[in-house]
């Protein structure tokens, strides 16, 4: 069955959201499945759509990790474009000050570190004490929504990274997720079930996010952004490819031998053009997905981990952002000690075992 996104739904039926002035928070990933850009295609219908509300990375998504493009005019609609990014609280809730209703509209990854979520959560947080209505215009989740993996944050952690106690891959849509985190309304999904993986036509949700098998990695691999290896940003392979100048032969055997599913490693040597260890060659591994059912990002991910910590106890060091982006700071303290991250992963493995009982839109396997 063909799936119908929020955003479709919406400029078929206008009806669907509230009346009043419209503002949008979107990028380049909200379009129409022929790539129309939802901003264009909800004015097409006839929509009341007043202003653009755009995240980390901007509206165009010119912008790289850390960055946003600012304010502008958005040349598609000449709309006035506004910069959410870093912005909370008072001075977030100016920015809506002539809309009477927010929607949302980008395509999220399933991973608590990715930030869009949180544009989305603050967002809402706005809506709710200006009391205005929030509409998210639901797409799919393309890691699925079957599995969970990961421990929830912890108080005391939340950061732009993880504002709110979810797993890291946490197996919600965007719509589902914001009524997990507050209140909002859902134009569903149509024709999406949990057990499908992808989006098409996949548009590259940020710079660094260029296929699906970025997105299926990137809940285990993103750690190692809290590492002093390159996670390969500056390659035409992040968070695939792992390394870093101290990695030698040991490493791939190491992994190897574990014999996790799914997956493949290849020895590899790259030089990254920008971010950790620009300009220099360095050795580490790609990861092959060979099977994206079996794989498990994040036991693949602690499972590397352990092996460098093992292997280069005096090159491998871990970032203060590590912390962050795993939620506490018991992974750290479980690799500074020798012991097994893989004691950290909780036994819950679906949505339904962590979200209220009313937050699921789509049905799951009960399984």
């Amino acid at each position: 069955m063909v799936v119908r996104t929020g955003a479709q739904r919406v400029a078929e039926q206008p009806g669907l959201v509230p009346d009043g002035r419209l503002g949008l928070i979107t990028n380049f990933t909200g379009v129409l499945p022929d790539l129309t850009p939802t901003s264009v295609a909800l004015r097409a219908a006839g929509l009341p759509l007043t202003a653009l509300f755009g995240p980390e990375h901007g509206l165009r998504g010119t912008a790289q990790a850390g960055a946003s493009e600012g304010a502008g005019v958005d040349p598609d609609t000449g709309l006035p474009v506004f910069d959410t990014y870093e912005r909370q609280g008072e001075a977030l809730d100016k920015l809506f000050a002539d809309v009477d209703v927010l929607l949302f509209d980008i395509q999220d990854i399933g991973t608590r570190f990715y930030t869009y979520v949180w544009t989305m959560y603050d967002c809402q947080q706005a809506a709710a004490r200006l009391g205005k209505p929030f509409v998210v215009l639901d797409r799919p989740n393309p890691l699925g929504g079957v599995r969970v993996e990961g421990p929830l944050l912890q108080p005391g952690f939340e950061s732009f990274v993880g504002r709110a106690p979810i797993p890291l891959r946490h197996g919600l849509t965007v719509g589902e997720l914001a009524r997990q985190l507050g209140t909002a309304t859902v134009v569903e999904l149509e024709g999406w079930t949990p057990d499908a993986r992808g989006v098409e036509p996949w548009v590259p949700p940020s710079p660094n996010m260029p296929t699906l098998d970025t997105a299926l990695v990137y809940p285990g691999t993103g750690l190692f952004e809290g590492t002093n290896l390159s996670e390969g940003r500056g390659t035409t392979r992040p968070f695939e490819t792992i390394g870093a100048p101290y990695v030698d032969d040991r490493f791939v055997p190491a992994l190897r031998s574990l014999g996790l599913p799914g997956v493949m490693f290849r020895r590899t040597w790259f030089e990254p053009v920008f971010s950790k260890h620009a300009g220099v060659a360095v050795s580490g591994v790609q990861l092959h997905l060979v099977d994206r059912d079996a794989f498990e990002p994040v036991r693949t991910a602690l499972s590397m981990l352990r092996v460098l910590r093992e292997l280069y106890p005096d090159d491998f060091a871990m970032l203060p952002s590590l912390d962050r982006l795993w939620g506490s700071d018991s992974l750290r303290k479980a690799l500074e000690a020798g012991d097994n991250p893989l004691d950290l992963l909780p036994a819950a493995t679906t949505p339904a075992e962590w979200v209220r009982s009313d937050v699921l839109v789509y049905e799951r396997d009960a399984k």
